[in-house]
C-alpha cells in the first residue's frame, strides 16, 4: 500500500462513506437510465471534489495529484462514471490556469470553480483528430479584440452542460503542433452550440457530444497560454490527467475483485463455496496481485509530481495509465468469469465494471500511444 498522510486517509474515508450512502444505492440506476442525478454534482462540489487542485489563496481546497488519484479510485469502486466529476473537473481547466494562465485569469476564473458549482470540459478531439492532435481543423481568427472559432469537436464529456470549455484551436498556418493555441470558451456565448450525446458501451450517465463552433467570438483575454503554444497546455493536461485514469482503473478493478470475493466466498457448487475450488482461487490471487501492483505505480507517479520533480511526469504518466486500465480490463472480465452466467445479468455490478473500463484503454490517447510515449523515453527519442 502507498504511503499517504492522515489528512489524505481522512479524506479517503469520508469519500468511501459518501460513496456507499450516496452513489452505491444507485449506480445500477445512472447505468440504466444514463443521467447521473443533478444532487449527486452538488453532493461533491460541497465535497471539494469538483475543485479538489484549485489553490487555497483561490477558495479551493489546495489539493494535489493524489488527492484527485484517491478521489477517482474511490468512487470508480461503486460508480466510475461518477467519478469522472471529480477526475476531469479537478485538472482539465485548472491545471492549465495554474501553469499557462495569467494573474488576472486565474483570480477570475479559479473562485469560480472553487464554490464547486462550475463543470466545465475540455475539447481536444475531433473527427479527423484523434491520437493525432496536431492534425486539428478547429481554426480561430483575430478579429480586433477578440478571436473567432469556427469548426468542431466531438466526444467532448460534459460538453452540454459544462459552462466553460476550455477549447484547443489551430491560429497560424504552421503545420503540426505549431500554431495550436488554447482558449477558455463561455458556453453561453452566441455560435457555441452543441450536437448529439453519443450512446456508449459504458460510463453511462456522463454525456459525450459534439460541439460546433459557428463564427464564436471569444475576447483576447481568454486565451490561455502563449498565442501558438497551447499544444503545450494540452499535453500538460494529457500528463497529469493520464494517473487519475490508472486510479480510476486500479478503482474498477477493485470494485470488481470485492465482488467477485464476496460471491466467491457464498456461491456453493458440489457442496462448497466456489472460491475453494483451485481454479478460482488462483485467479482471484492473480487479480489482487495485479490491483495492488497497479496501484503502487499509479500513486508513485502522483508522489513524485506533488514533490515537485516532473523528470519522469511523461513517462510514469503514460506506465500508470496503460498498465492499470490493461490490467482493469483484464480483471473486470475475469470478474465476469467468477460469476459464470450470473456475471452476464446486468442484476450484479461485474458486467457494467467491464464496460466501463474499456473506455480506459482509449480516452485520453489510447494504450498504443501510451507505448510509443514510455518506448521513445526508454531509447531516448523523446
Amino acid at each position: 500500500m502507498p504511503y499517504f498522510t492522515d489528512t489524505q486517509l481522512a479524506m479517503r474515508d469520508a469519500i468511501r462513506r459518501m460513496v456507499d450512502k450516496e452513489i452505491r444505492p444507485i449506480a445500477a440506476q445512472i447505468d440504466a437510465t444514463d443521467t447521473i442525478p443533478p444532487h449527486i454534482f452538488d453532493l461533491f462540489g460541497d465535497m471539494g471534489l469538483m475543485q479538489l487542485w484549485v489553490p487555497e489563496e483561490y477558495g479551493g481546497p489546495g489539493g494535489d495529484l493524489t488527492s484527485v488519484c484517491m478521489a477517482r479510485e474511490e468512487i470508480s469502486r461503486v460508480s466510475e462514471a461518477c467519478a469522472l466529476i471529480a477526475g476531469q473537473n479537478s485538472i482539465g481547466v485548472i491545471l492549465p490556469l495554474l501553469h499557462f494562465g495569467t494573474e488576472e485569469q486565474k483570480k477570475r476564473f479559479l473562485p469560480l470553480v472553487a464554490k464547486g458549482r462550475t463543470l466545465t470540459a475540455v475539447a481536444m478531439t475531433e473527427p479527423e483528430s484523434g491520437s493525432d492532435v496536431a492534425s486539428m481543423k478547429t481554426r480561430a481568427k483575430k478579429d480586433g479584440a477578440s478571436w473567432v472559432m469556427n469548426g468542431q469537436k466531438c466526444y467532448i464529456t460534459w460538453g452540454n452542460i459544462a459552462h466553460w470549455v476550455l477549447v484547443f484551436a489551430r491560429t497560424s498556418g504552421e503545420k503540426g503542433f505549431q500554431g495550436i493555441s488554447c482558449f477558455l470558451v463561455d458556453t453561453r456565448s452566441a455560435g457555441f452550440k452543441v450536437g448529439k450525446n453519443e450512446k456508449k458501451l459504458g460510463l453511462n450517465g456522463v454525456p459525450n457530444v459534439t460541439l460546433y463552433f459557428d463564427n464564436l467570438r471569444i475576447p483576447a483575454e481568454n486565451m490561455v497560454g502563449e498565442e501558438g503554444r497551447g499544444f503545450i497546455a494540452c499535453m500538460r493536461i494529457l500528463d497529469m490527467n493520464r494517473p487519475t485514469i490508472g486510479a480510476a482503473s486500479v478503482g474498477v478493478a477493485q470494485g470488481a475483485l470485492d465482488a467477485a470475493l464476496e460471491h466467491a466466498k457464498t456461491r456453493k457448487q458440489f457442496g462448497r463455496p466456489v472460491g475453494h475450488f483451485q481454479g478460482l482461487a488462483w485467479m482471484l490471487a492473480d487479480m489482487a496481485m495485479q490491483v495492488e501492483a497497479a496501484r503502487a505505480l499509479v500513486y508513485e507517479c502522483a508522489r513524485q509530481v506533488d514533490a515537485g520533480d516532473f523528470s519522469r511526469l511523461s513517462e510514469l504518466a503514460s506506465m500508470a495509465k496503460c498498465f492499470a486500465s490493461d490490467m482493469a480490463m483484464k480483471v473486470t472480465t475475469d470478474a465476469v468469469q467468477v460469476f459464470g452466467g450470473a456475471g452476464y445479468m446486468k442484476d450484479y455490478p461485474v458486467e457494467r465494471f467491464m464496460r466501463d473500463a474499456k473506455i480506459n484503454q482509449i480516452f485520453e490517447g489510447t494504450n498504443q500511444i501510451q507505448r510509443i510515449v514510455i518506448s521513445r523515453h526508454l531509447l531516448g527519442l523523446h
